[in-house]
């Protein structure tokens, strides 16, 4: 059997559930022949480069523009555009079909689902498609092809419903939770980990994430970063800049001027996540579906801060309504917010236990079983 792995580097969420997928299947199914592909790469290198810049530069320097065109690209012109071009770019992906000829293609991409399923359509190929939703809000570019797409996979039920509403067959659509690396489901010691970073086994441990290269809100960042270090004296932070030295360097200068360095720890850059969300009691992050699907599996409540509008923002509303993230929004006194939740010990818990009811820990391992079941 041959499988094809399509995923565009729109941020990172897309990129790593693919990788999640073919480390499973490639660790699983040693009779199965699999290969992961930048299929935008793939299609036209010069439009994938110009839409990634375009899109990390929207992201990093006007988020509204991108929240402007990630709403109407459900509707209107715009969504026709988008499907359009994507059936131009089709036609150089149907050669790679062609020759790779797989049974089965898994997109966690829209624009991959997009050019298959009209490929499907058109008769030009006969692979089975499933498409792996990596938010935690829908979007209908998802659903263009969606008559000749045989999987849906989504995070949760209340997706699955909107697709059903949507007019796809409950049949094909799965709320098996969005694809988690394996290293999140392996047992960390918590005490040698915690060691190793010179903190307390005995302090609440906080892991803030300040947005990494895209440097997003960064002066609202700083300021939260800053609100944190000085109000909770009592719990020790590992703090995250994430390939961006300028917000290291700020984050280093609020750990110095409070006289923490004993307890708050900077990073520019970790492969430890999943280490360091085994040590956490609560992580700050900004809620794109990858880190919102690892903090669900860490068992760990959210605060939520500078969600790119449009994806992010719907994530963000969707774990604030279900009880698992406090979003931090521009104005809102970030001290009182750390008051109000700190104060209430209850909360933090109430929080906690409501992530066990979101989090899908066996998602990677559940969407590889039904694809190769059926």
């Amino acid at each position: 059997m041959k499988i094809l792995i399509f995923y565009a580097s729109y941020g990172g969420g897309h990129i790593n559930a693919a990788k999640s997928i073919n480390e499973y299947l490639k660790n699983n199914y040693k009779s199965i022949d699999v290969e992961l592909i930048d299929c935008m790469k793939y299609v036209n290198k010069t439009i994938e480069k110009m839409t990634t810049k375009a899109y990390n530069g929207m992201a990093k320097k006007v988020p509204w523009a991108w929240g402007r065109i990630y709403s109407d690209s459900q509707k209107g012109p715009l969504a026709h555009i988008t499907s359009r071009s994507n059936k131009i770019l089709a036609i150089k992906l149907l050669k790679l079909l062609r020759e790779k000829n797989p049974d089965l293609i898994i997109s966690t991409h829209p624009f991959g689902s997009q050019m298959c399923s009209y490929l499907k359509r058109k008769k030009k190929i006969s692979a089975k498609i499933a498409t792996i939703m990596t938010d935690f809000a829908p979007h209908d570019q998802w659903l263009v092809g969606s008559d000749f797409t045989d999987y849906y996979f989504v995070a949760h039920d209340k997706m699955k419903k909107y697709l059903i509403k949507k007019g796809i067959s409950k049949q094909k659509v799965f709320a098996t939770g969005i694809p988690l690396s394996s290293r999140f489901l392996q047992p960390h010691d918590k005490e040698k980990i915690l060691k190793e970073l010179n903190l307390k086994p005995e302090k609440k441990t906080i892991l803030f994430f300040g947005g990494g290269e895209f440097g997003l809100g960064k002066t609202r960042t700083v300021e939260i970063f800053e609100s944190f270090v000085s109000y909770c004296t009592d719990m020790q932070i590992i703090a995250i800049a994430g390939k961006n030295e300028k917000m290291k360097t700020a984050f280093e200068k609020i750990v110095s001027k409070y006289n923490r360095k004993d307890s708050v720890i900077v990073f520019e850059y970790t492969s430890q996540v999943p280490e360091f969300m085994s040590v956490s009691d609560l992580v700050v992050t900004k809620p794109g579906g990858l880190t919102t699907t690892e903090s669900l599996a860490s068992n760990l409540p959210m605060i939520v801060i500078n969600p790119i509008p449009g994806q992010e923002e719907e994530n963000a509303e969707f774990l604030e309504k279900n009880g698992i993230a406090i979003w931090i929004k521009k104005d809102d006194n970030v001290i009182e917010i750390l008051e109000n939740l700190f104060s209430h010990p209850d909360k933090l818990e109430s929080m906690k236990e409501n992530t066990k009811k979101l989090a899908k820990l066996h998602s990677t391992k559940d969407i590889c079983n039904i694809l190769l079941e059926n």
